[in-house]
């Protein structure tokens, strides 16, 4: 998939980023920083256009260790 190519994410993967994006620009930030902000949050939120649903890993999965 070439870089910058969205056409693994979902449909409501798309229509996050582009409400991201709006309020974004609405906060006076230019179109590119806005874009760039948008699926910088929605990769954070889901794991990038992954539609296999793994999304983030729980915190359960980190290990910890205490002393």
């Amino acid at each position: 998939m070439p870089r910058g190519d969205k056409s693994s994410y979902t449909d409501k993967q798309k229509r996050q980023a582009q409400h991201i994006e709006q309020s974004e620009k609405k906060e006076g930030r230019s179109k590119e920083d806005a874009e760039r902000i948008a699926w910088a949050t929605v990769n954070k939120q889901d794991g990038g256009g992954n539609k296999s649903g793994s999304g983030r890993k729980p915190d359960s999965d980190k290990t910890h260790t205490r002393h």
